[in-house]
């Protein structure tokens, strides 16, 4: 039997003083042998603390993998992946993970209480930062509305909740962790519009002063990013803000095009 290893067997617990991202010469594939599929091609970025990044770029272009790799849910086959001024394989996963929060299209909650669910995060919270931050995730009401409150279990996944009711425990759980960088795997994109502007006022509490990396589909989302990053067949092929990228042809123009159009269509 082959002995397994820790990804992070050689990690150590760092403090970082700074959270820029950086990638450096950045290659990645999935799979082995015949079924080895190269997804990230010499990627190079660099993200700024304090700022927002946003990645745009069609399905399978490798906007997620470029978030997964910040995160090490994967290693990269070459190149390096910078925190903070480290490799990320420098860090243990515990103390890489302690500067990130992640919110995702498709949330996972526990088949737990309301409070353990948000607690995750920061499992010695108290019980003011916890409703705390569920009121700045907008969810506080609907909370105190279930049969016990905050001490109400709810189904694997979240199978008793809305759509976006999940989400909105979700980034309460973000804000109670506080991290420093946040990526966001656009949180509104398939939500209806009666939570969407819920969720948008979660997030606005989530971010504030952090470092943002979103994986973007709506403009209203991208418009005013600091940078953006277009991702196509695995490398950037445009990079800056959107007044600079709509200003010159190419695939973010088309891009915006293409959803202005889209999102200005009405049924007569």
């Amino acid at each position: 039997m082959t002995k397994e290893s820790f990804i992070d067997a050689d990690g150590q617990q760092i403090e970082i003083a700074h959270y820029d991202i950086e990638f450096q010469n950045v290659d990645f594939s999935y799979g082995e042998g015949k079924e080895r599929r190269q997804v990230l091609h010499n990627v190079n970025l660099k993200i700024p603390e304090h700022t927002v990044t946003a990645i745009v770029g069609p399905s399978g272009s490798g906007k997620s993998t470029i978030c997964n790799l910040i995160a090490r849910f994967y290693d990269a086959d070459s190149g390096s992946v910078r925190v903070g001024g480290h490799d990320v394989k420098e860090f243990t996963c515990d103390s890489l993970l302690s500067n990130i929060s992640m919110v995702f299209q498709n949330v996972y909650l526990f088949h737990d209480t309301v409070r353990n669910n948000i607690c995750f995060g920061k499992p010695d919270a108290t019980e003011a930062e916890m409703v705390e931050a569920a009121k700045k995730a907008c969810c506080h009401e609907f909370i105190m509305a279930l049969p016990e409150g905050y001490d109400t279990v709810i189904g694997e996944g979240g199978g008793s909740l809305s759509g976006g009711e999940k989400q909105r425990i979700s980034i309460a759980r973000a804000i109670l962790k506080d991290a420093p960088i946040i990526i966001l795997d656009e949180a509104t994109a398939s939500v209806d519009p009666e939570n969407e502007h819920l969720i948008q006022a979660a997030i606005s509490e989530l971010t504030k002063g952090k470092t943002i990396v979103t994986i973007a589909h709506r403009l209203a989302t991208i418009e005013q990013a600091d940078q953006i990053l277009v991702v196509d067949d695995g490398q950037i092929i445009q990079r800056g803000t959107h007044r600079e990228l709509v200003a010159v042809p190419g695939k973010y123009k088309d891009f915006v095009d293409i959803r202005s159009q889209s999102e200005g269509w009405k049924i007569g």
